[in-house]
């Protein structure tokens, strides 16, 4: 039954077809669409009975509450801030991730979860601890308790911040975080990757670029995930026949890129925007950037020196 919801959500979305490589601004190569570019797809019909997504009130997960509705009966939301009125075929749960019983409760029944949910950004490692580190334990234990056999996780680029902007990185290049919330996010993809090596739980961590309507600044022209690139990569994770414990970076097709995505090929994540379109108006406002600035040298941007003392 599985396979047979991924393939209509697949041939909809025009995911797993084959890639190509292209030589990137400093000479190394990445993957690249074959043939013309796709238009959006139309949503395809229900595929999974019961879909769970923590961090809904969040900026992403609100993008996520819509697009993922049409891929599912029963669309069960989660976060501890309000989540307003349930729509048709919504179920709302307020839970803190810290709390066992309530991520237990949540998981229930459920088919798959894709978790948005915790601190999204640089903090005191005392708001870290509970929601990041706690909290994905209690998930991937509630997951493995409640049969959940596959999750869709929220990583981050910041997982490795202090790689140069001039250098481009595959997801076999070791960690490095550029603050406790990118430590937090590697330690979940380890922690995810111990729970499908043992239970056999699926993973597809996302290493999230920046995902805002639009690019804000020289940064982003290589980082930026749009959102409907990003309802694309979350579709080819959920729906890819097999991840098994897979890490892949979120942007969009970008023309400037830092990350390169061929070990992630079998996901079939396609991405269809690009930031080349915002790239004027971004240079004009932001002319010059400060060389020496290590928000500049890093691919963590700001990260890098965000909560130092």
């Amino acid at each position: 039954m599985w396979s047979g919801l991924c393939h209509l959500v697949r041939a909809r979305f025009g995911l797993g077809e084959s890639v190509k490589l292209r030589r990137n601004r400093i000479g190394q190569t990445l993957p690249t669409r074959r043939g013309p570019r796709l238009q959006p797809a139309t949503h395809p019909t229900v595929v999974f009975p019961r879909l769970a997504l923590t961090g809904a009130a969040g900026g992403l997960g609100r993008e996520l509450r819509r697009r993922l509705k049409p891929h599912c009966r029963l669309l069960r939301l989660s976060d501890r801030a309000d989540l307003g009125l349930a729509a048709e075929g919504e179920e709302l749960v307020t839970a803190s991730l810290e709390d066992a019983a309530a991520v237990h409760g949540l998981l229930h029944g459920v088919d798959a979860l894709v978790h948005l949910g915790g601190v999204s950004t640089e903090q005191p490692w005392s708001d870290i601890l509970p929601a990041n580190i706690v909290g994905v334990y209690n998930v991937y234990e509630a997951a493995r308790k409640q049969g959940v056999k596959r999750i869709v996780l929220a990583s981050s680029n910041h997982v490795t911040g202090f790689y140069r902007q001039d250098e481009v990185i595959d997801t076999r290049a070791p960690a490095r975080p550029d603050g406790l919330y990118g430590v937090s996010k590697a330690f979940a993809e380890n922690l995810s990757r111990f729970y499908f090596d043992r239970y056999g739980i699926e993973t597809a961590c996302l290493r999230i670029g920046s995902s805002f309507e639009k690019p804000r600044d020289r940064r982003m022209l290589s980082t930026w995930l749009s959102f409907d690139d990003l309802e694309r990569l979350v579709v080819a994770a959920l729906t890819s026949p097999v991840v098994g414990h897979t890490i892949v970076f979120g942007a969009s097709d970008n023309r400037s890129s830092w990350w390169d995505n061929r070990l992630a090929a079998h996901l079939g994540y396609r991405p269809q925007d690009t930031s080349e379109v915002s790239r004027a108006a971004v240079e004009a406002a932001q002319p010059k950037l400060d060389t020496r600035d290590p928000a500049v040298i890093y691919q963590g941007g700001a990260f890098v020196r965000a909560g130092g003392s």
